[in-house]
């Protein structure tokens, strides 16, 4: 008999005949011998309507009082589930967030969970009872009682953290489509379902706006290695498994806020190459990745910064006995790019930088948490090294420093983010192919592609089983766009340790969480202070508020204008199977080019290649490239209403 953890989102509870459906499938789960609980959504557009009611009587409702009155949509869901239930003859009892014990921060509207107290739960499920759980809320402490809610996707969160409290054999989120899917659906009826996926590639495509599972919930999957499945709650099809590394153990006090760095791992076989000054039109990046592609020159991180007039900086990284050919390429495309240059004033140039490393901290969920990436910056600057490059994902934040200074960085990173020793990591040593063609590949092992889906409700057994790897399994496994995104760029930074510790605190003093965070690679000395430009990308929401606070203090850091667009997409190619393939990046790249859509900003991580591209041309960019990865399947998706 297996304990098994399954969500319904609000479509799948939108009415009284789909709670009755849901209601037979939860009988059926435990006529076949298994032990439920079940954690649900509200009804359909309820928390939609609880939302207008509110600012019908404010324009700025009290956050508390929001609490109280979204936490009742699922309250209503509950109820009426456990009724329907109890009508086909099973035991069923419904408990709301705080009855069940979901202890968090004392932080309404967005609250972290702290604890989940079991023994009433697991009282009941002892008693075989279906216990059906109010998901997104719980309540600040045993003593205070106050209601608090999860934020967006918090249903989601509770229900995986159930699932690691309860030690459950797996979770499964019951929602509107098959699966996870290549891309979105709605963009592209033709998306293909996927049978599995890592975690690490889950984070990147929930973090890119994929909404079929919130970052949170993938997050403590992997930090507690509970498997998940996401399939559809109108079929019987078997869905998308997500699969996670062996738990490393961890307390499940403090659930959602244990420490978010797992390792620091270093990179002392690297060197650069930038191009400087190239044009900015639609093309560039194909031509340059296209020839690097056909040398075989294997490439790392690549970053593309602000463009500044008529012209951009492009820089990748390499190890170094290939530093040689990739500086012939450089050299030789660098003519042709040139030739394009207009005056000569601004001629592309080559610059190749030995004796570098790059040094990172490895964790789930760091870029939703602002203090994460802002305490690496400021911990490098504390012990005098200085940052040359930045490259952040869901799960890692690279910094590339001078080679002499490694270990400096590792000792220093190590002590801040109390990672003990033995729990930092040679990249060359332990993962010798992180540095791969045009990408390099970040928790390869636990990507999987299954050749035949796990039963329905697998036991223990079958669901702990090795899943097979597939020769053939695709490097790219999804295409996710991002409309929500803003950008804002600092002219003239000054180019010394502590400048990003201050710029990144500040935004997490402000709680505002940074995506993409790209350094120009063109350096100018003004009044005897070499400078850099350097950009991020940040929510929308967050986008004016930071521009205004940046401003604000820029006169005092000495920092020049701060320019903010928010007329931005950005869309995304994540894959752990990069590895050993040749030409991803510049395939990408090409397919944007074909369409005439011109690339503002690059940012990559080992498993991640992100472009900006002008908000109007993101759908188009994300049709292109998945076309171009030839992701499509036969079967079109219709999503239901």
């Amino acid at each position: 008999m297996a304990l098994i953890v399954q969500k319904y989102g609000g479509t799948s509870v939108g009415s009284v005949e789909r709670i009755q459906a849901v209601a037979q499938r939860v009988y059926k789960t435990v006529q076949a011998g298994n032990s439920i609980v079940v954690v649900v959504s509200a009804m359909g557009k309820t928390t939609d309507g609880l939302v207008k009611l509110a600012t019908e009587i404010s324009p700025n409702p009290n956050r508390r009082e929001m609490d109280m009155l979204l936490s009742t949509g699922e309250q209503v869901t509950i109820a009426l589930l456990s009724m329907a239930l109890q009508e086909l003859g099973q035991p069923a009892i419904s408990m709301t967030g705080a009855q069940v014990g979901i202890v968090t921060e004392a932080e309404h509207s967005r609250a972290r969970i702290l604890h989940i107290e079991t023994t009433r739960l697991t009282r009941h499920i002892n008693a075989g009872k279906v216990v059906v759980v109010a998901g997104f809320q719980g309540i600040s402490s045993v003593g205070e009682m106050e209601i608090t809610t999860l934020g967006r996707g918090g249903s989601d969160t509770s229900a995986v953290a159930i699932a690691a409290a309860l030690r459950a054999d797996f979770c499964e989120i019951y929602t509107d489509v098959p699966g996870i899917l290549t891309t979105d659906p709605r963009l592209v009826a033709e998306a293909q379902l996927m049978d599995a996926i890592s975690c690490d590639e889950m984070l990147e495509l929930a973090s890119l706006g994929a909404k079929v599972l919130h970052p949170r919930a993938v997050e403590i999957a992997r930090n507690y290695g509970v498997p998940l499945v996401v399939r559809s709650s109108w079929t019987d099809q078997p869905g998308t498994w997500v699969t996670s590394a062996k738990p490393q153990g961890r307390s499940l006090i403090n659930l959602e806020i244990a420490r978010p760095v797992d390792h620091v791992e270093f990179d002392t076989n690297q060197a650069k190459v930038a191009l400087l000054r190239v044009p900015d039109k639609p093309g560039v990046a194909a031509r340059l990745f296209g020839e690097i592609s056909r040398q075989k020159v294997d490439v790392d991180l690549i970053i593309q910064s602000v463009h500044e007039g008529n012209s951009n900086d492009i820089a990748f990284t390499v190890t170094t006995p290939i530093l040689k050919r990739a500086e012939a390429v450089a050299t030789a495309i660098a003519p042709a790019l040139r030739s394009q240059s207009n005056p000569k004033s601004d001629e592309a140039e080559v610059m190749v930088e030995h004796n570098i490393a790059k040094v990172s901290i490895a964790g789930a969920g760091m870029i939703g948490r602002p203090g994460v990436a802002a305490k690496m910056f400021a911990t490098l600057a504390e012990a005098g090294v200085n940052i040359q490059m930045i490259s952040t994902s869901e799960v890692k934040v690279s910094c590339v420093v001078n080679a002499a200074e490694c270990d400096r960085a590792v000792l220093a990173l190590r002590t801040a983010f109390e990672i003990e020793a033995g729990e930092h990591t040679s990249l060359r040593e332990a993962a010798p192919t992180t540095t791969l063609s045009n990408r390099g590949s970040e928790g390869v092992g636990e990507s999987v592609c299954i050749d035949s889906p796990l039963p329905l409700h697998p036991s223990v057994t079958e669901r702990s089983r090795s899943a097979t790897p597939l020769p053939n399994c695709p490097p790219v496994r999804g295409v996710a766009l991002d409309l929500n995104q803003a950008r804002l760029a600092i002219r003239q930074l000054p180019d010394r340790p502590g400048m990003a510790a201050k710029l990144f605190g500040l935004l997490a003093q402000h709680n505002i969480s940074v995506d993409m965070i790209i350094q120009s690679q063109r350096c100018r000395v003004i009044d005897g202070v070499p400078r850099r430009d350097i950009a991020f990308t940040v929510s929308q929401i967050d986008g004016e508020n930071a521009r205004e606070m940046l401003t604000q203090v820029a006169g005092e850091l000495g920092w020049g204008e701060v320019i903010l667009d928010s007329a931005i997409a950005k869309v995304s190619i994540v894959g752990a199977g990069m590895v050993g393939q040749p030409g991803i990046a510049a395939k990408m790249f090409e397919a944007l080019a074909q369409h005439q859509i011109n690339i503002q900003m690059i940012a990559t991580s080992e498993i991640k290649i992100s472009c900006v591209v002008a908000q109007e041309q993101g759908v188009k960019a994300l049709q292109a490239i998945h076309a171009a990865f030839e992701l499509a399947g036969s079967e079109k998706f219709v999503v239901p209403a």
